[in-house]
């Protein structure tokens, strides 16, 4: 009888030291769940405002047509995915899209269109520099994301966006070609549309957003680190 009293005892122990270790650990998991939502939601608002501030190529003397509008709003996108990790960085380049509908002057196509490559660009560089944490693996990231969205944006607007774009702004394929062809001589076609207008652009607009963002990169990555490490805290463990 006393051996088996000792053991309820030592049973009861035990499962109130559970539960205390569980409660402990939804209350910690709560917490990272909170700082990481808290950071999304303040750096998806700045990456929106960022992108209402969108300057038209012309205005840069860039061989661009006005369709493709150049705004800062991915660094805010690149640090969050830093410092968050890739899929949260997806998160923030939907929301700040989202936040931008209501000033679209492409019915939405353009805000798709900037979703789809911001994802694939921020999706690429967070992947690398999960693995290389460090300043030196945050530049190879950047370049490494900057090829990939010159590359994909030759597939994405042929079959996504240009077709997108023309039937919602009611525009044929050839008045779009003119549009281009009007700024950048060198199209003639589909074919030199994607290759002279879409790679390029997108491969200026990734070096000057990573650029950009290295820079910011040194004085802000105690802050990228030690919001990284207190929210994936519980992974680690």
């Amino acid at each position: 009888m006393a051996d088996g009293k000792v053991r309820k005892k030592g049973s009861v122990f035990s499962m109130s030291v559970s539960q205390t270790t569980v409660k402990a650990g939804s209350q910690a998991a709560r917490k990272i769940m909170i700082r990481r939502i808290c950071s999304c939601g303040i750096l998806s608002a700045l990456a929106a405002i960022l992108m209402y501030l969108e300057i038209k190529p012309s205005l840069l003397l860039l061989p661009f047509p006005d369709f493709l509008a150049f705004d800062f709003s991915e660094i805010p996108v690149l640090i969050g995915t830093f410092a968050l990790g890739p899929v949260w960085g997806v998160v923030i380049e939907l929301i700040k899209n989202l936040l931008h509908l209501p000033a679209t002057g492409t019915m939405g196509v353009g805000e798709l269109s900037n979703f789809l490559t911001g994802s694939i660009f921020v999706l690429t560089a967070g992947l690398i520099y999960r693995k290389f944490r460090t300043k030196k693996g945050a530049a190879v990231s950047m370049a490494v994301a900057t090829v990939v969205l010159a590359a994909s944006s030759v597939p994405v607007n042929a079959f996504i966006n240009l077709p997108f774009y023309a039937t919602a702004m009611g525009f044929t394929l050839d008045k779009v070609i003119g549009m281009s062809n009007a700024v950048n001589p060198l199209v003639k076609d589909q074919i030199s549309l994607l290759l002279a207008v879409f790679v390029p652009f997108n491969l200026l607009k990734g070096i000057v957003v990573g650029l950009v963002t290295f820079f910011v990169y040194k004085p802000i990555s105690k802050l990228i680190n030690k919001t990284y490490d207190q929210t994936h805290a519980k992974a680690k463990k």
